[in-house]
């Protein structure tokens, strides 16, 4: 198992697909359906022994909640705020280009 690269309340891109997000959750290893890991296309699916990440995501047409995997992530430079209506409840910011958690969700 390998430590996460990316921590939550920061705002990353996909290497692949045209979204963007933020950090709200790591997994240190897949832990997602076997289904929703078969649908994935054979040539792009990523490995398992990796952190994936789950974040509030946008694209140009909507937000969602998104499941990748590390190796599918890059950080966001833009400091463009995400607009998914769930980072507000959860988080503060954007503040020098990451979110911070609410006290409130602080464990």
């Amino acid at each position: 198992m390998q430590t996460a690269r990316f921590y939550i309340g920061q705002i990353v891109r996909h290497r692949m697909f045209p979204f963007r997000g933020v950090i709200f959750d790591v997994d240190p290893e897949f832990d997602n359906t076997e289904e929703w890991y078969e649908s994935i296309p054979a040539g792009v699916r990523p490995r398992k022994d990796q952190p994936f990440y789950h974040l509030f995501a946008e694209n140009a047409e909507s937000e969602y909640i998104a499941y990748v995997s590390e190796q599918n992530l890059v950080p966001d430079e833009t400091g463009a705020p995400v607009r998914h209506p769930e980072v507000g409840e959860m988080f503060v910011g954007p503040i020098d280009g990451a979110y911070r958690l609410k006290i409130e969700n602080r464990n």
